[in-house]
């Protein structure tokens, strides 16, 4: 088995110790990637443990493929990680999972390949999706939105507050000629950008916020969060690493509705007597240190997140 990886997994040392391996444990790495943190996982298997991991991406598929083949611990499906219960229901583990891990975002193999388009750094097609055979591409979506729809993805999942005025600036420019690439998204985007902020690209939060609406990202983890319950043993536990504030909100409220019942009926006493808790939050938020940041800058915004299935 080649346990040669392309690119560092973020946060690794406190991913192990938050999904508290067994030797002959169950787990399911939802985002594989290039396979850095299953390596590890793989590791600290015996010969009973089994991982199972999902994505989306068919290079990833590729990478699983030389790195894992011969190892029958582990199986990998391609498609988003919403597909977690019923890929655990066709693996008869429903219920005995012993740790999930969700790595969200976009991988470092994929910023770096221009080809992917996800990228201002890089020139190439205005593609962005995850995986390049399902739905449109950012280049096909922009041809084709309102503005008033394409300022709202950028406000929503951008958290643009030049949205409005980006979003016109973008019509604009593709009634004079298609918008195909990453560098004539980038240079539109930046010109239309009244306030640059310091050591952040003016583009950054606009190429967030497609990527985020081309793949259904936050309505994926939403959907799987949800499902995480039914597929993790008692005492089974689901890391997630989060790589922006919109991620992390989400994870941060389903970890805090279900060990502490949800914001609504905190300030009813009876309600909140009659909520039974499915989870339990393990520690505080936990950030990247500084030496891991420095060998890995991706690391910088990332925030790991952990808690336990209670019964």
């Amino acid at each position: 088995m080649n346990l040669e990886v392309t690119h560092r997994p973020v946060m690794l040392s406190e991913v192990l110790a938050g999904l508290n391996l067994r030797p002959d444990g169950v787990y399911v790495d939802g985002t594989f990637g290039r396979g850095g943190h299953a390596a590890a996982i793989l590791q600290a298997l015996g010969p009973n443990g089994r991982l199972y991991a999902i994505d989306k991406d068919p290079q990833a598929l590729q990478a699983a493929r030389d790195s894992f083949a011969h190892d029958a611990r582990f199986t990998i499906e391609r498609g988003t990680f919403a597909m977690l219960e019923g890929l655990a229901r066709s693996k008869g583990i429903t219920g005995q999972v012993d740790g999930i891990l969700l790595d969200l975002g976009v991988s470092s193999p994929q910023l770096d390949d221009p080809r992917r388009g996800f990228s201002f750094l890089h020139d190439g097609p205005l593609d962005m999706r995850m995986d390049p055979d399902v739905g449109l591409s950012a280049a096909d979506w922009i041809a084709g939105v309102s503005e008033r729809e394409l300022a709202e993805v950028l406000k929503i999942y951008g958290e643009e507050r030049y949205a409005k005025r980006i979003a016109r600036a973008i019509v604009a420019a593709r009634q004079l000629s298609p918008i195909e690439t990453t560098a004539q998204l980038a240079e539109i985007v930046a010109k239309a950008n009244p306030a640059w902020e310091k050591h952040k690209h003016p583009a950054t939060r606009a190429f967030q916020a497609i990527r985020i609406f081309i793949n259904h990202e936050l309505d994926d983890l939403r959907n799987v969060l949800e499902q995480t319950l039914a597929v993790l043993a008692p005492g089974g536990r689901l890391v997630v690493i989060s790589f922006h504030s919109l991620e992390d909100r989400i994870v941060k409220r389903f970890m805090r509705d279900h060990a502490r019942g949800p914001a609504q009926i905190s300030d009813l006493p009876m309600l909140i007597e009659k909520f039974t808790p499915t989870v339990r939050i393990i520690g505080k938020a936990q950030q990247a240190g500084d030496e891991e940041v420095d060998h890995n800058p991706r690391a910088r915004s990332a925030v790991l997140r952990i808690a336990e299935r209670l019964h």
